[in-house]
């Protein structure tokens, strides 16, 4: 088993444990991260499924959970466990992720400006092998590697006519 304490290690120990214990429950796992933040330690676990969660979902989650993370005990320090639903501007961080949301709207923040701009939106419209390419409503696009974002994320924001 992976070493306690690695954050890496941590999320992927704890990963393993959430997602069995999801499928029990009808859920999903979206994400799991392990940070810290100033002087505590977070271990966010998202949930999710079709039709969204609610807090009755992240309450039974937590509850199920709880015991089999103590018995697997992958974190050394203290840390303050959430569970709670990726909403609905959720962060795309992985592979499946990215396919799970083609043609859907996005919010990008490129690390450095492109033409000037580090904020963009648009359609989600490939995903292939880490590259990643963004078509505006102006019909031009914009093909990038996730490790050249700040973030990406669903663009749930309607504007009002």
């Amino acid at each position: 088993m992976a070493s306690k304490g690695k954050g890496g290690m941590t999320v992927a120990a704890v990963q393993g444990l959430a997602e069995s214990i999801a499928a029990e429950l009808g859920l999903r796992i979206w994400d799991v991260t392990f940070t810290k933040e100033g002087a505590s330690y977070y271990l966010r676990i998202f949930i999710d499924k079709d039709g969204g969660v609610g807090i009755d979902d992240c309450e039974a989650f937590s509850r199920a959970i709880d015991a089999p993370l103590d018995e697997l005990d992958p974190i050394e320090q203290g840390y303050c466990l959430e569970v709670c639903s990726p909403g609905v501007e959720r962060s795309l961080t992985k592979p499946a992720h990215f396919t799970a949301c083609l043609g859907q709207r996005v919010q990008v923040r490129m690390i450095r400006p492109v033409n000037g701009t580090r904020d963009f939106k648009g359609v989600l419209e490939s995903y292939d092998d880490g590259n990643i390419t963004v078509r505006f409503d102006s019909g031009d696009g914009l093909t990038f590697t996730k490790k050249e974002t700040g973030f990406i994320k669903l663009d749930d924001f309607e504007p009002i006519e």
